[in-house]
């Protein structure tokens, strides 16, 4: 079991990162993922955000989370072949969190500082804030 601590790492990089432990067998538990953070113009990344989200009929989907943990999810499966066996038991072995739970207080979490938007000069946004902006209440 792995556990990661999300802070200030770049969605895409910890999305890719997880999915190939995931499909390898291992249970990744990600810790912190409303600090998760996308790169890019802000009004753009909440404008295509908030597309994805009206996107579709409410009783028929397609559904999209406000939450900041399933969001998160969401990017990793879609690096993923849900559909097969292989990718739907690895998309089970993956799980968010908001915070640090209870149950993962005395685990290590690994960090990874080649992820972290601070190696980067790009503009960024937390997903908190997008979650907010979609409506979470968290």
């Amino acid at each position: 079991m792995i556990v990661i601590d999300a802070k200030d790492l770049i969605l895409g990089r910890l999305s890719a990162y997880v999915v190939k432990q995931a499909l390898l067998g291992e249970t990744v538990h990600v810790v912190n993922a409303e600090k998760v953070v996308i790169t890019g113009n802000k009004r753009n990344t909440i404008a295509l955000y908030k597309q994805r989200r009206e996107r579709g009929a409410p009783m028929v989907g397609p559904f999209f989370p406000r939450m900041p943990d399933r969001i998160v999810k969401r990017a990793m499966r879609g690096m993923l072949d849900y559909n097969k066996p292989s990718g739907k038991s690895a998309f089970a072995r993956i799980r968010c969190h908001i915070g640090v739970p209870e149950s993962l207080k005395d685990k290590e979490a690994v960090s990874f500082p080649k992820m972290s938007v601070d190696k980067t000069h790009a503009q960024y946004i937390y997903i908190a804030e997008i979650s907010k902006e979609l409506g979470a209440k968290f």
